[in-house]
């Protein structure tokens, strides 16, 4: 397989994590739209990588992982309080929380 095509599923994967994030208004599906964005960097990130004959990029999406695992315990940490606190997981609900 070609290593262009690829690059145009990390693209298509990419918009429809956008797209997502942009338009969902529920916390836990923003947050899969995120890492479904994350992935495809990721996916991008060993193409190239494959391209070159390097492990570059394979690192740069192994660290990738690494932090979109810590962003979600993290996020689902602050979707919990938010669920608890106001009965509705709607990323609305989160700018109450401010002081």
């Amino acid at each position: 397989m070609n290593p262009v095509n690829y690059l145009y599923l990390a693209a298509l994967l990419f918009t429809i994590g956008a797209a997502g994030v942009l338009v969902r208004r529920n916390a836990i599906v923003v947050f899969m739209c995120i890492e479904l964005m994350l992935n495809a960097c990721n996916l991008a990130f060993v193409t190239f990588s494959r391209m070159h004959g390097t492990l570059d990029g394979q690192i740069i999406a192994f660290f990738t992982m690494v932090v979109a695992a810590a962003e979600v315990v993290v996020g689902l940490a602050i979707i919990v309080s938010i669920f608890r606190s106001r009965h509705s997981a709607s990323v609305d609900d989160a700018s109450l929380l401010k002081l």
